[in-house]
Formats: C-alpha cells, structure tokens, sequence
C-alpha cells in the first residue's frame, strides 16, 4: 500500500470501426494492462462498433509505466483473434493532478494533449475539470491492425493510506 500513488479508472466507452475477424463481424472485448495487472471488458457479440462503458480500476505505484490496451475477438473453439492495439501514457493526467484546481468553473480544460506519432492518440485529448474532478477523454487509434478506435475516459482515484501524488 506504502508504494501505491492510487487507482486509475479507465471507462472503457466504445469502439469504433473494429476490423472484422470473424465471417462478417467480430465477438470483441479489450484487454488493459499496466506492468503485471491486467484487466478485461466483457465481450460484445457480432458488432464492430461495440459499446461497452466498463469500468477498469489498475493500482498505480509507477505514473511513468505507460497503459497498454489489446482489442481482441472472442471466438470459441481457437485462439481468440488480436483486433490492435495502443498504449497510453498518464503523466499529462498526474501532472494536472498535482495542481491546486478547487474553484474551478465545470468544464474548464486545464490541459490538451496533441496526436503525435509518439502516441496512439487520433484526435487531441483534454484534460477538464468536471463535476469537482479531474478527467481525461482520448480516443486511441489501434496499431497493427486495418482499421479501429477505442474511446476511453480516465479518472484518478486517490486512495487513504497510499503515498499519494
């Protein structure tokens, strides 16, 4: 507990144009992992625009690991079938956190991070202060793969007893 900074929340919200794996669809679901945890969404039959909002809690000892994410298709008698993947990085995201920001309107953005090829960000990425906390809305463009997005939003949860920011 001594070593843990606190609990990232990643809403997995939904994927968009998922490449197809199976005859005309895919059976997906989406993998987050951050050093040895590992988390996953429920599976979504037949639909290569899945809509999950699931939330995944990881425990956070290090901000400078990076959170990486797979997109999978279910099948049921072989090898589920890799749909991509992406990873993302919570610095931006500690960074405001450590900021003094109580009073702030709602909706305020405190910080916009650009897409870049040094991130698997397709459209830029605010960090906005909203109902009394701090959140982060990104949608990641799945590497390996044909085609694929992935929305998430991540919210920081700090935790009594751990080291905090």
């Amino acid at each position: 507990m001594e070593n843990l900074l606190g609990l990232l929340r990643i809403r997995v919200k939904k994927g968009v144009n998922l490449a197809v794996r199976d005859v005309r669809s895919s059976d997906t679901y989406v993998v987050v992992q951050m050093a040895k945890q590992k988390l996953k969404t429920r599976v979504v039959k037949k639909d290569v625009n899945p809509e999950w909002n699931e939330d995944l809690t990881l425990s956070v000892a290090d901000p400078n690991l990076p959170v990486m994410l797979t997109v999978y298709d279910h099948d049921s008698f072989s090898k589920d079938d890799k749909m991509g993947d992406a990873e993302f990085d919570i610095k931006p995201l500690i960074e405001v956190l450590k900021m003094n920001l109580s009073g702030l309107p709602d909706g305020t953005i405190i910080t916009r991070i650009q897409p870049s090829r040094s991130n698997c960000l397709s459209e830029e990425s605010n960090v906005v202060w909203k109902d009394g906390q701090v959140v982060q809305d990104m949608c990641l463009r799945l590497k390996n793969v044909e085609c694929g997005e992935i929305e998430l939003q991540l919210q920081w949860i700090n935790l009594p007893g751990s080291r905090g920011l």
